[in-house]
C-alpha cells in the first residue's frame, strides 16, 4: 500500500515542483510571466536574486524553438555557478538569467554566422560550444550540437563555469545532433 501511495504522490510532488520553479509561484507584479520577484505579500520569491528584471533581447520564437526549448527551461537551476536567479524582461518565454553581472541564457538563437566546417569548438561537459570573443565586455557561448542552438552571455572576466554547469541540464533536455557546420 506504501509503494502505491508513493508512487502516485511522488510524480504529483515533481510536477508541483517543477510548475512552481518554472512560473515563479503567486506573480505579484505586472511584468511577463516568470518576471515575478515578489509573492503577493511582496516577499521575495525563494530561489531568486533581489535584483531588477534584466531586459533581454532574444530572437523571434520559432517552431523548433517552441518544441525544443520548453523541456530545457523546466529543468534549468535556480543557482549556477553561485549565482542566484534573477528576472528577465523579454518578447520569448526562453531566456533566463542568473546573478550580477548577469549570465544570460537564450534557447532557440539563430545559427551563429561564424559557425564554419573549419570553426574551433570547446566541448564541456558533453556540449560542443563554439566561443565568442570579439565583444571585449562579453563572451558568448552558443552551443552548436542541439535541435535549436543554444546561447550563454557572461562577462568578459567569467570563466567557463556556468556553461559547464548547464552541461548535464543540456544533455538531459535536449538531443545531442550532428552540427550543421553549413557546408
Amino acid at each position: 500500500m506504501a509503494l502505491v501511495v508513493t508512487a502516485v504522490v511522488l510524480p504529483l510532488v515533481v510536477v508541483l515542483l517543477v510548475l512552481t520553479r518554472v512560473l515563479g509561484g503567486d506573480d505579484a507584479t505586472d511584468g511577463p510571466a516568470g518576471d515575478a520577484v515578489a509573492d503577493v505579500d511582496g516577499a521575495p520569491v525563494p530561489g531568486r536574486a533581489d535584483l531588477p528584471p534584466l531586459p533581454v533581447q532574444v530572437p523571434p520564437v520559432t517552431p523548433e524553438a517552441d518544441a525544443a526549448c520548453p523541456a530545457l527551461m523546466a529543468e534549468l537551476p535556480l543557482e549556477l555557478a553561485g549565482e542566484q536567479s534573477r528576472p528577465v524582461q523579454s518578447d520569448s518565454p526562453f531566456a533566463y538569467a542568473w546573478g550580477e553581472p548577469p549570465v544570460v541564457l537564450v534557447c532557440g538563437v539563430e545559427r551563429p554566422a561564424a559557425l564554419e566546417p573549419t570553426s574551433p569548438l570547446i566541448q564541456i561537459s558533453g556540449v560542443n560550444w563554439l566561443v565568442d570573443t570579439t565583444d571585449p565586455e562579453r563572451i558568448m557561448w552558443t552551443a552548436v550540437d542541439r535541435p535549436v542552438y543554444l546561447q550563454v552571455t557572461v562577462s568578459a572576466d567569467t570563466d567557463s563555469a556556468p556553461v559547464t554547469a548547464l552541461g548535464p541540464v543540456i544533455n538531459d533536455t535536449l538531443p545531442l545532433q550532428p552540427i550543421d557546420t553549413g557546408d
